[in-house]
C-alpha cells in the first residue's frame, strides 16, 4: 500500500492510465480485424485500410505500439491488400 500522498496519487493515475490503454489496445485490434476482414470481401477495402493505417500511426505516436511493430502491422496489411486487388 502506498504510504505518501504523492504514492497515492501515482496509483490512482496509472490504474487510470492502464484503463485507457486496454481500451485503445482493444479498439486497435477491433480496427485490424475490420481491414482483414474488408479485404478478404472487398467491399470498401481501401477506405478501411486507411483508417486503420491511421489508427495504427496514432496508437504508435502515444507509445502504445513500438514504430517497428506500427510498421510491420500497416506493411502486412497493405501486402494483403495489394494481393486482393491485384487476384
Amino acid at each position: 500500500m502506498p504510504n505518501t500522498k504523492s504514492a497515492i496519487k501515482r496509483v490512482s493515475v496509472t490504474r487510470a492510465k492502464s484503463i485507457k490503454n486496454v481500451m485503445r489496445k482493444s479498439a486497435l485490434k477491433s480496427s485490424i480485424k475490420k481491414c482483414k476482414a474488408a479485404i478478404s470481401t472487398g467491399d470498401n477495402a481501401k477506405e478501411t485500410l486507411n483508417n486503420t493505417v491511421s489508427f495504427i500511426d496514432k496508437a504508435a505516436s502515444k507509445g502504445l505500439l513500438h514504430r517497428n511493430t506500427a510498421a510491420r502491422r500497416k506493411s502486412k496489411l497493405a501486402r494483403a491488400y495489394n494481393r486482393s486487388v491485384e487476384a
